[in-house]
């Protein structure tokens, strides 16, 4: 009997990754857009809110933890707050009310006319994704989809969309996390050259 051939299964991840990421060149206008939206808010005395289910959830924290704390340059912190990390708060919601809502909840005390908004959804379908970026576009603020499947249903309801161009959930998260290692550089980068002038 054959052996599992790592190094084969190793080679092919590394290809097919580098080639979906490759192949996001043509989302440059959305994550410049986004970047904008993300700059112009924090310039503003605005906020950045950040939820996600399951990995996306990991990567609403690690770009709320990017800005917070800082990317590659010293600098002031960025406030920005990611819905995934208070238990206490999700599982009430869940409890007492819906999974459906575990965001749109949160989003209803804690936007504001002008944040920006990002909902992380790789199948472009999350219900409680879709109800809180709901929520904050009639609280006026900025709603962005990071999401991949085509968009899905969320992509009709957004001011944003940047949508991984894969069907492989892993490709998509890999695109997403890229895409959001780029938005932090560049807008830490803006921003600080914005407080030099």
């Amino acid at each position: 009997m054959k052996s599992f051939d790592y190094e084969k299964a190793i080679r092919n991840n590394l290809v097919d990754s580098s080639k979906a990421i490759k192949n996001s060149i043509f989302l440059i206008p959305e994550i410049i857009k986004t970047i904008n939206a993300i700059s112009n808010c924090i310039k503003n005395g605005n906020k950045v809110i950040i939820f996600g289910n399951g990995g996306s959830a990991a990567d609403a924290q690690h770009v709320a933890a990017e800005l917070v704390g800082r990317f590659r340059i010293e600098r002031r912190s960025y406030p920005a707050i990611a819905l995934t990390t208070d238990s206490s708060v999700i599982t009430s919601i869940a409890n007492d009310y819906s999974y459906d809502v575990i965001f749109s909840r949160q989003c209803e005390s804690l936007v504001s006319s002008g944040d920006v908004v990002i909902g992380i959804s790789t199948s472009g379908n999350s219900k409680n994704v879709k109800n809180a970026l709901m929520v904050a576009k009639k609280k006026h603020a900025i709603a962005i989809g990071i999401l991949g499947n085509k968009g899905g249903t969320i992509k009709n309801i957004t001011d944003i969309s940047i949508i991984a161009n894969s069907s492989s959930t892993p490709r998509i998260q890999e695109i997403h996390r890229t895409i959001f290692h780029i938005i932090c550089e560049i807008v830490e980068k803006d921003l600080i050259d914005g407080e030099k002038i």
